[in-house]
């Protein structure tokens, strides 16, 4: 009787305790399993080194590299990050580097791409003018705000007289 009701219940969708026992070893068994194939979802580095025609080239590709941010990190230089599309820009700049590209030509194909954020020191113009001379403006806006205050508040504070009394 015991058993058959066991079987019913596990039919009617109802976890017993037995089936629950049994299907913990399972579970086990697969998480353990799927642990080595996790660590082959790993980033692959760049197997194969960039292959410089001469050491003017390489000098010219780690300045360019340096002057330019990878669209991943953020806040790393095209030369430092580590990151899969970091290793694929590295390649594309050499790769227009050995095609005759100029420096100039190379940032403006990236920035058609990537827009002006790859770059570090963005070209001003006027679509940016309020982030170069923004803070310039802010700061001399707060001094000129607290001349202005600090004089007139000088302006209404009365000496004291001789019969006043002083602390």
């Amino acid at each position: 009787m015991r058993n058959r009701v066991l079987r019913l219940r596990s039919e009617s969708g109802t976890a017993s305790r037995t089936t629950d026992r049994r299907a913990l070893p399972v579970w086990v068994l697969a998480f353990a399993l799927m642990v080595p194939v996790l660590t082959l979802a790993q980033a692959v580095s760049d197997p194969t080194p960039l292959q410089y025609r001469d050491a003017a080239e390489e000098a010219r590709f780690h300045a360019l590299a340096a002057e330019l941010r990878c669209v991943q990190c953020q806040n790393q230089s095209l030369a430092d990050s580590n990151a899969q599309i970091a290793h694929d820009l590295r390649r594309e700049v050499l790769t227009l580097m050995q095609q005759g590209r100029t420096d100039a030509q190379i940032k403006q194909f990236l920035v058609d791409r990537y827009g002006e954020f790859v770059l570090y020191r963005p070209v001003m113009d006027t679509r940016n003018s309020v982030l170069w001379f923004g803070p310039v403006a802010l700061v001399l806006g707060g001094a000129g705000v607290l001349a202005w205050v600090v004089r007139r508040r000088s302006r209404q504070v009365q000496p004291m007289g001789d019969s006043e009394e002083r602390w």
